[in-house]
C-alpha cells in the first residue's frame, strides 16, 4: 500500500557560488529520478527545493567579489535555477531563504520552541576575529589537523583525511578573513539541547530504520549518537541572515542550519499559495512520506537535528534519507579553492549549449553520473570514464538497438509496424517478451530501494538483450531467402514486431533517468507523452499492427578523443593557474575603491552636518524617503535612498552628514536639495554617516 502522498527534497544548495557535478550527482539527479517515477506512477509527489542564502560564507564571497551580500545570493540563486533547468531537474518549486515568507516561517518555528521551554540559552566562548569584527564561523578557521598534520584543515573538517573537527581542536588556528589568530570572546545564544532526544534517536534511527535506511547513513548516526550529543546552537553573532525574534537579541540571527531545512517548509508553503493548495498535509499528515537526498555531509543535519526540530514542532518524521557519498574528479577530491572542479555551467556551456543536440548531452551527462553515482562508496569521475559511458553503452547498446530497430523495420516491413504471429512464436520470442515484463518489476522495486544505479542497468541490459536477440533472428538475412522459404516473413515480422514493443517499453523504463531522450523516441513512433505512463511498462501491445512510424533518428552522439583531451587539459590548467595564484593571504575584507580622485576635486564639496527634523515616504517610489533636515541656517529638503532599510520613525533626531552644495534634483516631481552620506557595510547594510554631537547643525566637515 502507497502513501497518499510524497514531498521529496534535495539539499538547499550553498548561494555563494555555481555549483558543481558532484553535487548534480549527489542531492539532484536521484531525486529528479525517484520523483519522475513517481510521477510516471501517478502517485501525489511535490519535489521541493531552494537557494540557502545566509550564513558567514555570503558575505565573505562578497568580499571576494567586491560586492554586496545581496548581489551574490540575487546572482547565484537566478544561476543556480537556470542550471538545474538546463539539466533536467524537475522541481516543483525552487525557492530561496531570503523570501519574507521563509523568514516568518523561521522566526514562528524558533518562537513556537522557545516558548515551549524546548531551547536553552547559555553564554560561551567563541572564536573572534578582531580585525573583522566577527565571530568566526567553523569553515573560517584554519589550521593544522590534529589527526593527520595537515595544513588543509578547517574548523569544520579536515580537507586532506576528512575528519570531523571542531575549532578549539585545530592547532595554530588562524581567521581565513583576517590571517590573524582568532581570540576568544563571551557571547549567550540559544541551543537546541540534543542530549535530552537522545531515546529518541535511538529507537527510530537505530531500530525502526536500521533495515530500510543505507548502511553509511545509519552508521553516520549511530557513531554521532554513540560519542555523546551535545547542545548545538541555534543563533549566532552576525549581521546577514534571520532575525532571532526576541526582545535583546540585536546583531544574532537564526544559525543557518538551523534556518536552512525550515526552508524546505517555506518552498512548500509557497508551492501551495501558486497552486491554490493546502501544504499542512505535506507536513503534518502521517500519510505522507519525506525523502530527502542529500549528500553525506548533510546527514547529521537531516537524520538527527532537524528530525529532533521536526518531532518539537509536531511535524512528521522523514522516512528516508538516501545519503550519496562523494564524487571525486580525475583522481582527486572536488575542490573550489583549488579548481579542481567540473562546474554544472561549465558542462553547459561546453556540451549543451554549443550544438543542436544539447539536450542529448544533458541525458549523456545523467546517464553517466546515475551509472558512477556514488551509492555506498565515494567514486570517481574521468573524462575517459564519461567518453566509454556514453560511446560503449549509450550509443552502441541503447542507440544502436533503436536505430537498427527502425531502419530494419521501415526496410522490411514499409514502415510500418508488422503484425505478430503467435503460432510462429519461437522459444527466443518467448524469452523476450517475458525479459520485456520482467524488467518493468526489477527497475521499480530497484527506484523503490533508491537504488538507481541498478535500476538503471536493468534498463540498459534490457536494450542489450533486444541486441542480442535481433542479431539470433538475423532478419537481413531471412529477407533474402523468402522466395525459397516464404514462412520466412512471419519470422520477421516477429522480430521486428518483439522489437518495436520493446523500444515502447525502454521509452517509459528510461524516462525517469533520461527524459529527454525518452521524449525523442516517443515522438519517433509518433506516441503521446501519456504513453510514459508507469502502468504501460511490460505491455506488449503498446504499438498497434500497422501503424506507420517516422524516420529514425540518432538518439546520442559519440564523443571524440578531442573533446576529451581539451576537457582534461583545460582542468589541469585551471587548477595550475590557481596554484600559481593562491598566496594563501586573507580575503580583504574591504569593497575596492572608486576610480582615484584629486585634491581639487575633493576640495569642491561642501560638508555640514544636520538633524533630521521630519521624515516620509514618498507615495509610489519604494526606496524614498523625503527628510527635512536642520542645517542650522536653513531647513532643507532631501529625498534619500533609505526607505528600503530604514522606517521614518526611527530616524528622526538622526545627526547627519549632508552633501550642502550639490546641484537640485527633482525627483517624483519633489525637489532634492543635497544629499545624505551614509555607509554600507559588507553586507550592503546602510548606516548614517555622523561627526558626532558637534552642533545642532551647519557645522562644516573638513
Amino acid at each position: 500500500m502507497h502513501p497518499k502522498r510524497y514531498l521529496v527534497t534535495s539539499a538547499l544548495p550553498y548561494a555563494n557560488g555555481l555549483k558543481h557535478v558532484g553535487h548534480l550527482a549527489g542531492a539532484y539527479i536521484p531525486a529528479d529520478i525517484y520523483v519522475r517515477y513517481l510521477r510516471a506512477q501517478q502517485r501525489d509527489v511535490v519535489f521541493v527545493c531552494g537557494s540557502d542564502e545566509h550564513g558567514t560564507a555570503i558575505p565573505i564571497q562578497a568580499m571576494k567579489e567586491g560586492s554586496t551580500a545581496q548581489q551574490i545570493i540575487d546572482k547565484y540563486h537566478q544561476a543556480m535555477k537556470e542550471d538545474f533547468a538546463d539539466l533536467g531537474i524537475s522541481f516543483d518549486i525552487y525557492h530561496r531563504t531570503s523570501d519574507p515568507l521563509h523568514h516568518e516561517t523561521a522566526q514562528e518555528f524558533f518562537t513556537y520552541l522557545h516558548e515551549r521551554n524546548e531551547l536553552e540559552t547559555k553564554e560561551t566562548e567563541q572564536y573572534y576575529d578582531e580585525a573583522s569584527h566577527t565571530f568566526l564561523a567553523d569553515r573560517y578557521i584554519k589550521g593544522t589537523c590534529p589527526h593527520c598534520k595537515s595544513d588543509r584543515a578547517f574548523g569544520d573538517q579536515c580537507e586532506s583525511c576528512g575528519t570531523a573537527l571542531s575549532p578549539d581542536e585545530l592547532i595554530n588556528p588562524v581567521s581565513t578573513i583576517s590571517g590573524n589568530t582568532p581570540v576568544k570572546r563571551k557571547t549567550t545564544h540559544w541551543y537546541l539541547p540534543l542530549a535530552k532526544h537522545e531515546a529518541f534517536l535511538r529507537e527510530w534511527i537505530l531500530e525502526q530504520h536500521k533495515d530500510d535506511w543505507r548502511t553509511s547513513v545509519v552508521g553516520q548516526c549511530k557513531s554521532w549518537i554513540d560519542g555523546g550529543l551535545q547542545s548545538r546552537a541555534v543563533t549566532r553573532d552576525l549581521d546577514w541572515g534571520i532575525k532571532v525574534p526576541m526582545k535583546d537579541a540585536d546583531g544574532k540571527v537564526l544559525y543557518v542550519w538551523f534556518d536552512a531545512p525550515i526552508g524546505y517548509i517555506s518552498a512548500t508553503k509557497q508551492w501551495a499559495i501558486d497552486q491554490q493548495k493546502d501544504w499542512k498535509p505535506y507536513w503534518y499528515d502521517n500519510d505522507t512520506q519525506l525523502v530527502h537526498f542529500i549528500g553525506k555531509d548533510n546527514i547529521v543535519f537531516h537524520c538527527i537535528i532537524f528530525p529532533v526540530m521536526l518531532k518539537l514542532h509536531g511535524n512528521i518524521l522523514p522516512t528516508n534519507v538516501p545519503a550519496n557519498e562523494f564524487l571525486n574528479l580525475e583522481g582527486d577530491k572536488m575542490s573550489t579553492s583549488r579548481n579542481w572542479k567540473l562546474e554544472m555551467r561549465d558542462f553547459i556551456t561546453d556540451f549543451v549549449k554549443k550544438e543542436n543536440g544539447g539536450d542529448q548531452c544533458v541525458d549523456m551527462l545523467r546517464y553517466y553520473l546515475t551509472q558512477i553515482a556514488p551509492e555506498s562508496k565515494d567514486s570517481e569521475f574521468t573524462w575517459k570514464g564519461f567518453q566509454d559511458a556514453v560511446n560503449n553503452e549509450l550509443v552502441a547498446v541503447f542507440g544502436n538497438f533503436v536505430n537498427r530497430t527502425f531502419v530494419l523495420m521501415h526496410k522490411l516491413c514499409g514502415g510500418k509496424v508488422p503484425v505478430y504471429h503467435p503460432d510462429f512464436e519461437d522459444n527466443t520470442d518467448r524469452q523476450l517478451r517475458q525479459d520485456i515484463q520482467e524488467a518493468k518489476v526489477k527497475v521499480e522495486t530497484a527506484i523503490e530501494q533508491y537504488k538507481f544505479r541498478e535500476a538503471l542497468f536493468e534498463v540498459i541490459d534490457l536494450a542489450r538483450k533486444g541486441n542480442k536477440y535481433m542479431q539470433e533472428k538475423e532478419p537481413w538475412i531471412k529477407v533474402k531467402t523468402l522466395q525459397e522459404d516464404p514462412s520466412q516473413q512471419q519470422s520477421i515480422d516477429n522480430c521486428l514486431h518483439n522489437c518495436l514493443q520493446l523500444t515502447a517499453n525502454l521509452s517509459i523504463l528510461i524516462h525517469p533517468f533520461l527524459p529527454s531522450t525518452a521524449l525523442k523516441m516517443c515522438k519517433m513512433m509518433k506516441l503521446v507523452e501519456k504513453v510514459l505512463d508507469w502502468s504501460n511498462a511490460g505491455n506488449l501491445k503498446l504499438l498497434s499492427v500497422g501503424y506507420s512510424l517516422r524516420e529514425p533518428q540518432l538518439l546520442f552522439r559519440k564523443i571524440d578523443d578531442e573533446e576529451i583531451e581539451a576537457q582534461i587539459q583545460k582542468l589541469k590548467s585551471a587548477a595550475m593557474q590557481s596554484s600559481e595564484q593562491s598566496t594563501d593571504q586573507p580575503v580583504s575584507t574591504y569593497l575596492p575603491l572608486k576610480p582615484e580622485i584629486s585634491i581639487d576635486d575633493f576640495g569642491k564639496i561642501d560638508l555640514r552636518t544636520g538633524v533630521i527634523l521630519s521624515a516620509q515616504k514618498v507615495p509610489k517610489a519604494d526606496k524614498l524617503l523625503q527628510l527635512e533636515v536642520d542645517l542650522g541656517f536653513e531647513k532643507r529638503t532631501i529625498l534619500s535612498g533609505i526607505a528600503m532599510h530604514f522606517s521614518p520613525e526611527d530616524i528622526i533626531g538622526k545627526q547627519v552628514i549632508v552633501v550642502a552644495n550639490l546641484a537640485p534634483r527633482k525627483m517624483r516631481g519633489i525637489d532634492s536639495n543635497g544629499m545624505i552620506l551614509m555607509a554600507e557595510d559588507l553586507n550592503g547594510t546602510l548606516h548614517f554617516a555622523s561627526a558626532g554631537d558637534v552642533a545642532t547643525g551647519g557645522w562644516k566637515v573638513s
